[in-house]
């Protein structure tokens, strides 16, 4: 018996050409976009500003990089719980690299950078916990790019 299981998912990206006429030239269309996934509410998306996006909205680039935090997020938060140690407030401020060349580009690599409060003495054991969250988050091991953290865990403060 194998412990594999499949997992799978469903999205639907729209675009039309309502929004600013067909693709006739570069500068010429909407870069908006709707991403829904059955019964929840759908995100507008767009190009980056860089590829004429409406800053506005979500790009594929912040995506990435929000998906890449919220599992190393929610990995993290597993991990404590497993161990019993008690978080009591988790803020990420992550950064990505991406070099475009030649008209195409790739992502060099993405930082992490949790700020993390714990209800619990045992700092350093929470530290460590974000490498095994790192080596167990889905979306960090389907990436071709380094996904690195700098995590600061303190302890939480009672008023």
């Amino acid at each position: 018996m194998t412990d594999e299981r499949e997992h799978r998912y469903e999205s639907t990206v729209s675009w039309s050409a309502a929004g600013g006429g067909p693709t006739r030239s570069y500068a010429g269309y909407s870069r908006q976009h709707a991403i829904a996934v059955e019964g929840k509410p759908p995100l507008v998306g767009s190009a980056d500003p860089a590829f004429r996006g409406d800053a506005s909205h979500y790009n594929p680039e912040e995506l990435l990089l929000a998906s890449l935090s919220a599992c190393h997020l929610l990995s993290y938060l597993a991990l404590c719980a497993l161990e019993g140690i008690a978080v009591v407030s988790y803020t990420d401020r992550a950064h990505a690299t991406m070099r475009e060349r030649a008209g195409g580009g790739r992502f060099t690599e993405a930082l992490l950078r949790p700020e993390v409060a714990i209800d619990d003495e045992r700092i350093e054991r929470a530290i460590v916990l974000h490498d095994r969250a790192r080596e167990v988050c889905f979306v960090a091991n389907s990436v071709n790019f380094p996904v690195r953290h700098e995590p600061v865990v303190r302890r939480f403060a009672r008023e």
